[in-house]
């Protein structure tokens, strides 16, 4: 029994520590971040300081995000000109050997085919989606200009105006 303890302690310190530093995040304080899009730019949280961001979190393979992306491209036409500045950020896989694998010029082109004209950011091992606690696509989260992300917003109306959805809350940010 002895032998158990540190190490039950040792990992419950870990699991506690995890815990913690996910909630701080959670709870308004800047994220930091680094994507990269599909044409090879890096976006950093400390390049968006200044910035309303809406990233919305999806995957070409899911139907819902097909509904997304069309809701950001109106999303992003009728906030662009109020500063909001949206992205896509593709959870798939860079790796051809995986299950949920897509290409740079593969994501372009579902962009393209829905016409969405942000651009395109890569999430493969969705380190930066656990950091806002995304868990579940498709999801959004917008940022405020300090870099303070909002709780991970699921579950819109895929056939409903995203804009609409969310004004209310960019209105709080802009």
């Amino acid at each position: 029994m002895r032998n158990r303890n540190p190490l039950l302690a040792l990992f419950m310190s870990v699991v506690l520590g995890s815990s913690l530093a996910l909630a701080q995040n959670r709870d308004g304080g800047p994220v930091d971040f680094s994507l990269s899009s599909t044409d090879g730019q890096t976006i950093t949280s400390e390049s968006l300081r200044g910035e309303v961001v809406v990233l919305a979190f999806g995957a070409s393979w899911l139907p819902l995000s097909k509904n997304q992306l069309q809701g950001i491209r109106k999303l992003a036409d009728e906030y662009s000109d109020r500063g909001v500045v949206v992205y896509w950020v593709s959870t798939e896989s860079e790796n051809p050997k995986s299950k949920n694998f897509a290409s740079n010029e593969q994501l372009r082109g579902f962009a393209q085919k829905y016409g969405l004209k942000v651009t395109v950011l890569r999430d493969p091992d969705g380190d930066t989606s656990k950091k806002f606690g995304v868990d579940q696509l498709p999801s959004i989260v917008i940022i405020d200009k300090q870099g303070n992300p909002s709780e991970p917003i699921g579950g819109l109306d895929p056939n409903g105006n995203l804009a609409s959805q969310l004004a209310s809350r960019l209105d709080k940010v802009l």
